[in-house]
């Protein structure tokens, strides 16, 4: 029987940088994963062993990727992959699943992506470290919600400096400071019916501008991550809460309930009651 430590994480206060899931595992031969798509990032260190990792792209074409300890694999949100142990090695890995509004800006720096998903360390210390920060983790689960999150933040750092394909960005960028000054405003305000022209007029900048300066920082656009805060705002409440779809709606800005709920199952694949049905805290 492979060995596991599985653990959930459900408070969700955290909307920078959040954990869903971590722990260990030992597998046994050919044991897999997928294909599978999945809602958050998923980052895997195999600790020893062997592994195949299989990334299908928006024609169904697949990529393997030979794994072996030493070595990491980052899983991204909405792609196809199917992962699994060597017959005769099989690896032995911890892994975290998280997400946040700052979770792609924070792995755009290490290199990683669904089109390089491989970590490979600078040096065997910046590895080592990475698996120790994880392995903590997943072997300290008793410890609180901020002590966690903390730690969460600490496998990020160790994720991205010590990764060989990790991009160097100028500190103090003027792009940062803007991105920074727009994600406050819509954490601040996305209850109410903002537009990108509030964002753009919050950061003084031309709207056209401030939208291409967004873009260049977090990979999307205003529009796009606000309805992305949105609709996390929506499913935390849909999970933890017994409130009414219409007064979710409300909350997230959504004054009307159909074009909520049109909006929601366009980002989730299925309507607000059937994810909550699949999904509702005990």
């Amino acid at each position: 029987m492979d060995k596991v430590l599985f653990h959930v994480f459900s408070d969700d206060r955290f909307m920078d940088l959040t954990l869903y899931q971590y722990g260990y595992e030992q597998c046994l031969p050919l044991h897999s994963y997928g294909p599978f798509v999945r809602n958050h990032f998923l980052f895997h260190y195999i600790i020893s062993g062997k592994g195949t990792l299989l990334v299908d792209d928006e024609n169904s074409q697949s990529t393997e990727y030979q794994l072996q300890g030493g070595m990491g694999f980052l899983i991204e949100p909405d792609c196809v992959n199917t992962y699994f142990a060597d017959r005769k090695d099989p690896w032995e890995y911890a892994w975290i699943e998280f997400s946040g509004l700052r979770a792609k800006e924070i792995l755009e720096g290490s290199g990683l992506s669904s089109d390089s998903p491989v970590y490979l360390p600078r040096t065997p210390q910046d590895g080592e470290r990475l698996k120790n920060e994880i392995l903590y983790l997943a072997t300290h689960s008793q410890e609180s919600s901020y002590h966690l999150i903390g730690h969460l933040y600490l496998i990020m750092d160790a994720l991205v400096s010590g990764s060989s394909s990790r991009r160097h960005t100028q500190g103090g960028k003027r792009a940062q400071f803007y991105t920074n000054e727009a994600v406050t405003f819509i954490a601040q305000n996305y209850s109410r019916a903002i537009t990108v022209e509030d964002m753009a007029r919050r950061c003084n900048l031309d709207r056209s501008y401030f939208g291409k300066v967004f873009r260049d920082v977090l990979g999307q656009s205003p529009q796009e991550f606000l309805i992305q805060y949105r609709m996390e705002k929506a499913a935390e409440l849909l999970k933890i809460t017994d409130l009414s779809v219409g007064e979710i709606s409300r909350q997230v800005g959504y004054p009307n309930q159909l074009h909520f709920s049109r909006a929601f199952k366009n980002f989730y694949g299925i309507s607000p009651r059937t994810y909550r049905q699949n999904n509702k805290f005990l």
